[in-house]
């Protein structure tokens, strides 16, 4: 399986999540299951049960993260590319329907945020605007209809 490209900003994020899930959020879960735990029963102990599953959902995003960061590879400033569309670019794009000039960050899909207007390579206008240069035009089908854009401006 190819590795998944991540920017240095996103790695350090989520090395940085791991480390405080790992460090200061289990410990808070293990004190957690024991105050529920001296409470007796366990058999009737909603506050044990909901404990229980709480440390599962940290468990698993805690292995998610770890695998995320096993699994890719860091894409350093250095690496960004002003001539073609890739992880990392930053684009500016004109959206032909709405005759908008809009301004994306292409990241990996666990750094993607529309309100900071970073979009996953894996989503339809990431995808469309990969390896496309200034002056390439691209269309993606969406509900609405077909979505035109042409790349006005790649910078890192």
């Amino acid at each position: 399986m190819a590795m998944k490209k991540i920017s240095r900003s996103g790695h350090d994020k989520l090395t940085e999540e791991l480390d405080f899930l790992v460090t200061v959020k289990r410990a808070e879960m293990a004190q957690k299951l024991k105050e529920a735990r001296a409470q007796g029963d366990l058999s009737e102990n909603a506050e044990y049960d909901e404990a229980k599953n709480e440390q599962a959902i940290l468990e698993a995003r805690i292995a998610e993260i770890q695998y995320t960061l096993d699994n890719s590879e860091v894409v350093d400033d250095d690496d960004i590319s002003v001539d073609e569309v890739g992880l990392g670019s930053t684009i500016k794009l004109h959206d032909f329907r709405i005759g908008k000039v809009e301004t994306f960050q292409i990241v990996s899909s666990n750094e993607a945020n529309f309100a900071e207007h970073k979009i996953s390579d894996e989503s339809p206008i990431g995808k469309g605007a990969m390896k496309k240069k200034v002056g390439d035009t691209f269309i993606i089908e969406a509900p609405a209809g077909e979505l035109k854009f042409e790349i006005l401006e790649i910078s890192k």
